[in-house]
């Protein structure tokens, strides 16, 4: 895993231990920063399931302005913990170690949203945590900018129409589907 442009283009990034996370591919995390480019200098980003802080890390060295990752993991959290440290970030990022879910039931929104947010949820919550994906994407939308942008990864064979969100783009990439959401107006 390594970093594939900006500020921090090349550095290697800790892996994730075991099969807890499934990284995304070089190839792929290209083609997704190429779509939403535009949308990072000086954004707030908010990295879901971040797992060892890839997509967040990335958006950092491409000129977000600060990134919240959101991982309970504990082994996960530890080595993103190691990747800031390692690319000295810390005073750019928050990581949330507790239940995601709670934690936006029991958060008000910010004054300043989150202009990208990259929600990959483990493939399993979409069969098995259907009613709480859903839920969250209502509590999650309150902490979305106007013209802010989600990025849902999740596996192709699978939908989720996520509530207060309309469907801007999608890209399937083999077994992954990419969609891009936006407030409803």
């Amino acid at each position: 895993m390594r970093i594939i442009a900006g500020e921090f283009r090349g550095r290697r990034l800790l892996p994730p231990a075991g099969d807890a996370t499934r990284p995304i591919t070089d190839r792929v995390k290209q083609s997704l920063f190429d779509i939403i480019a535009p949308l990072i200098p000086d954004a707030r980003v908010y990295d879901c399931f971040a797992g060892t802080g890839s997509m967040g890390l990335e958006c950092l060295s491409r000129g977000a302005k600060h990134v919240t990752f959101f991982e309970v993991d504990r082994s996960a959290q530890q080595r993103l913990k190691q990747n800031i440290q390692t690319l000295g970030v810390s005073k750019q990022t928050t990581v949330i170690g507790s239940d995601l879910f709670q934690w936006f039931h029991k958060s008000a929104p910010p004054t300043e949203r989150a202009a990208l947010i990259f929600l990959d949820p483990p493939y399993r919550f979409l069969r098995e945590r259907r009613d709480d994906l859903l839920d969250l994407s209502k509590q999650i939308t309150q902490h979305l900018s106007p013209d802010g942008t989600i990025i849902f990864r999740h596996d192709a064979a699978d939908e989720l129409k996520l509530p207060s969100l309309g469907l801007a783009d999608s890209r399937t990439y083999g077994s992954m589907a990419l969609e891009f959401l936006t407030p409803d107006p």
